[in-house]
């Protein structure tokens, strides 16, 4: 299990940033969805938790089979998902993944939004000295982005909104520009297999890095479209973009799932809620790319690879968890 905080700032305050969330999600998912792979909206619904209140649930399967690098596809059916669940009681928002083919894997989000600039440094308080975990700046207008996500007009250290006048960043913008919220996410990659685990999760987290900067980067590239917009009319753009989105994927064949999962979506009291063995849109990975020094190049997977390519010599390592 590796746990990681990261901290995005935006030139936006909660409330505006509440309304842009929504409207980049699903303008996002129904750009990244093609004939049977994509993001498909299962349930998006009211809910009330005891603890938090009225937020919104909703459950999405991301079907990506052509988007795993090729050492996954080898090993894994040619269909399959990840189930994202999300509960969200902005200001704080639980978000779970899981796939249909690795029980072992998952990935718990928890999220704070304030209108701070990212220096609050005791918003995810742990219950002891040993839950402290590595807290990563993320700067949307500066931060390196993988080369095949990069735009000009979504490049932030050049945009000016003409509606809100805000922009272009400058750099060290966070301490100079108001408004200024922060995204705070503490996220927790869980992958219990021997002798992959380490290596699996740290790369996860560099997939995720890059989800969430690219994510963010578009929420204010995009603030023309929606700023002004009101929770009612987002929600409704929602509603009629994720219809189109179904639409646009089409029917789904069947998938093979590994573990079987409850049909009750309550909350489980975050943030104590543990994450289960059962996502962007969130958890599309990339193809191959350059990657800085301090990454793996590649995630060699020689035992599965062998096996793909027929009987080896040699036999597998023990599955005994980490």
């Amino acid at each position: 299990m590796l746990v990681k905080e990261y901290r995005i700032c935006m030139p936006l305050t909660t409330e505006e940033y509440r309304i842009g969330q929504l409207y980049t999600i699903s303008k996002h998912s129904h750009q990244e969805s093609d004939r049977g792979e994509g993001v498909e909206v299962m349930e998006n619904r009211e809910h009330h938790d005891p603890v938090h209140g009225y937020g919104q649930y909703t459950e999405k399967r991301v079907h990506l089979s052509s988007k795993l690098p090729s050492w996954a596809r080898a090993v894994v059916p040619r269909m399959f998902y990840i189930c994202e669940k999300a509960w969200n009681y902005y200001p704080y928002t639980v978000t779970e993944y899981t796939c249909s083919f690795l029980p072992k894997f998952s990935i718990h989000i928890e999220t704070r939004y304030s209108d701070d600039c990212g220096d609050n440094d005791s918003i995810f308080q742990p219950d002891n000295a040993e839950d402290a975990h590595e807290v990563s700046f993320i700067d949307i207008a500066y931060d390196e982005i993988p080369e095949r996500y990069y735009k000009s007009v979504e490049d932030l250290r050049h945009f000016m909104s003409s509606r809100t006048g805000r922009g272009p960043l400058q750099e060290g913008w966070r301490h100079n520009v108001r408004p200024v919220m922060c995204s705070y996410k503490l996220v927790n990659v869980k992958f219990e297999v021997w002798g992959l685990q380490t290596r699996v999760e740290q790369f996860v987290h560099k997939v995720i890095r890059d989800l969430l900067l690219v994510g963010h980067r578009q929420a204010f590239a995009w603030v023309d479209e929606w700023y002004g917009m009101t929770m009612v009319e987002v929600r409704e753009y929602e509603k009629e973009t994720q219809a189109a989105t179904n639409e646009k994927i089409g029917p789904v064949a069947p998938t093979i799932t590994i573990s079987a999962e409850g049909h009750s979506p309550a909350i489980r009291s975050a943030p104590a809620t543990p994450v289960t063995g059962e996502p962007p849109e969130f958890l599309s990975l990339p193809k191959e790319r350059t990657r800085k020094t301090s990454a793996p190049d590649t995630l060699t997977l020689p035992e599965l690879r062998d096996r793909a390519n027929g009987p080896s010599s040699h036999s597998p390592p023990s599955n005994t968890d980490s």
